[in-house]
Parts: structure tokens; sequence; C-alpha cells
């Protein structure tokens, strides 16, 4: 039997491979008029496609908590009814061809407003269909970025008010799983870092402050999100600036010291991944290479894990699941390239593929 393709049981769902398609922005959504945000044909062709492929859990791109949280204006969100009534039709599908819908709820933070990739990513100004982004402190991300506007105490109790609204939608709208995006240098983890975060109140400084507005998001969507069902929280275990001698920033230490917190909150799995608070900063990509940040938190911790990070090889990330090294394995771009990633790698671990009928006869 293929560790990748034993079944994994999180509170009472049941997600039946450790094959999971990692959230991947498509900045394809309507940017104005009532479907903003909405996800569309695309995004319903994209998913589907994972889902047939025999995918397990499926999570879909950072969707936005509220319009200002979107990081470009074609993102995902879920703040208002057209937005929920689109995604039931993607989950009804997913879940009828065997795999678990997932959903990553975010707030883009300082890194707001900004251009699709393939039209440069460049920050988009107000008078171009832009806004104002928001953060922690008035720290911009990058030379070319805006400073951001400093959040309020009041403003931010709003944001954590979001998020729950946002996880109450997405429980409507069909989906099975709940993601908090905490990474990448998205506003739960600006507020994590020192690097992006020098608050002198109740949310900066200490360990303990700079993790309060994550453990306050936390809570207000575990206690919208169904005792039967789990919560994900994706994390950057580090800012990649103590490896490069380059300053203080988030570090693998405080990661663990946040998973022990999350765990108590009521976090189901941690989603492991790297970077993405600091501009230029030298991540040393190569196969597998977060794997270990992924594989100490469950060390030390016992929070089940899942990991990310060049894992393309159905050996490779047989490997990662067998030896303990994490629960679960999320495709990012290999599943881009494969959408029957998870098909092809049942046959070659032998494993029994998950075909559907109609593509049974090839």
């Amino acid at each position: 039997m293929s560790a990748l393709f034993e079944p994994y049981t999180l509170r009472s769902l049941t997600i039946p491979n450790r094959v999971w398609m990692a959230p991947m922005c498509q900045y394809s959504a309507a940017t104005d008029g009532p479907d903003t945000g909405a996800p569309n044909d695309w995004h319903f062709a994209h998913l589907a496609a994972r889902a047939v492929g025999g995918t397990g859990l499926i999570i879909t791109e950072a969707t936005a908590v509220s319009p200002e949280g979107r990081i470009s204006p074609a993102d995902l969100g879920l703040w208002d009814d057209r937005q929920q009534e689109a995604f039931g039709r993607i989950t009804r599908f997913l879940k009828e061809h065997g795999s678990v819908p997932g959903i990553q709820l975010a707030h883009s933070g300082r890194k707001a407003s900004t251009d699709a990739p393939w039209l440069g990513g460049a920050p988009i100004p107000p008078q171009r269909g832009g806004w104002q982004p928001y953060g922690p402190s008035a720290v911009r991300f990058a030379d070319d970025h805006p400073t951001p506007t400093e959040l309020t105490n009041a403003q931010i109790t709003g944001i954590v008010e979001q998020f729950a609204a946002a996880a109450r939608r997405a429980l409507k709208a069909g989906f099975e799983v709940a993601e908090i995006h905490g990474a990448h240098g998205y506003l739960i983890h600006e507020f994590l870092s020192p690097y992006s975060n020098r608050r002198t109140d109740a949310y900066g400084g200490s360990f303990e402050n700079r993790i309060r507005f994550a453990l306050e998001v936390v809570d207000a969507v575990r206690a919208v999100w169904p005792d039967e069902l789990p919560v994900f929280f994706r994390v950057s275990a580090t800012d990649w600036l103590e490896e490069n001698g380059q300053g203080q920033g988030w570090t693998a230490e405080e990661t663990v010291r946040l998973a022990k917190e999350l765990q108590a909150h009521g976090v189901d799995l941690l989603d492991v991944s790297t970077g993405g608070n600091v501009a230029k900063v030298h991540i040393p990509a190569a196969p597998g290479f977060q794997v270990p940040f992924a594989t100490r938190v469950r060390q030390q911790t016992g929070l089940p894990v899942a990991a990310v990070g060049l894992i393309t090889e159905p050996e490779q990330a047989e490997r990662i699941v067998s030896d303990g090294q994490a629960d679960a394995v999320l495709l990012g771009r290999e599943l881009l390239r494969n959408p029957h990633w998870a098909r092809h790698a049942a046959r070659t671990l032998g494993a029994e593929p998950r075909i559907p009928n109609q593509y049974a006869r090839a």
C-alpha cells in the first residue's frame, strides 16, 4: 500500500489521499460589476480538472475577505452572496468526483493592489483602479510599493470579523476545509514578523503580541466553523533573513512556538511554506527545500503538517509521507503542468487510481 494514497482523517472529515492541491492565484475574476471577485468558468474548469485527475483535497486560491484584501483586482473574494453562489457550483462538482473542497481565506495587507504577474505585477495606484494598502505598520514591502496605512485597533477588529463572515459564507458554499492564510508576506504574516511589524501596542513587539492578530482570526473562524470540520493555517516558517545574515525576521523557532498556540486554539493542520515577506531575499530553492521546516513542526509539536515546495515526483512525495516528514504533500506548479498527477502517481506507486467512468476506457 502506498502511504501517499492512504486516506487521511481530520476530525470527522476523511480526505481520500495525501495528494493535495496548494492554493494558486489565477488572477482571472471580474474586476468590476456584480460579478467582481466571483469564480467564473475559468475557475470551474481549473479546479474541476484536478478533481477529475484524482487530487484528494483541492484548496482554492487566496480568497479575499474584503475588496481591499485582494492581491489584485482580479482575485477571488467571498464577501457577498454572488460570490458564495458561484463557489457552490464548484464545490458540488469537486465532491461529486471524490475530492474535498477547501478554501484559503486571506487578506493581502501591504501587498495589495498589484497587477497580475503576466502584466508585470507592479502596484496599481488608486487613479488606475487600485486602492491604498493597509498593514500593521507604515513599512512598505519594496521600494516600488506604496507605504501602507497603519491599521487602527478598530480596523484590526473589523478584519477579524471579515474573516469570520467569509468563513460562514464558505461553509454555506459547500467547503469542508477552511485554511487561514498566514504566509507569504500577506497581512497575518506581516503582523507575525518583526521585519514588517513595528507596532508598540498590544499587536507589536513581543512574540505574544505579534501573534495576537493571527490567534484572533483563528478563534473567529473556529467559532463559526463546525466542530466536525478542520481548520488549516498556512505559515511561512522563515523570512530567510537570519539564514542570510540580514537581520531579524520571522524564524523557524517562532514557527514552532506559533504551532503550539495554533493547536491550542483549534487548528488541525499547519500548511508549511516559507518566505514572501522580504523583497529580494535569497531563498535556496531546491527539490523539497521546505520539507524540513514542516518536519520540525511535526516532530516538536505533534501537530499534523503538509509539506509544499518543489515536490514533483511520485517517489519523492511517497518518501515524505511514508518517512513521517509530513502527513500530506501540497502540489502547486506541478498540478498546473499535469492536472492528472495524482492518477499517474498512483499507477507509479502501485496504488489504485481514481478514474471517472467516462475515462475508464483510456
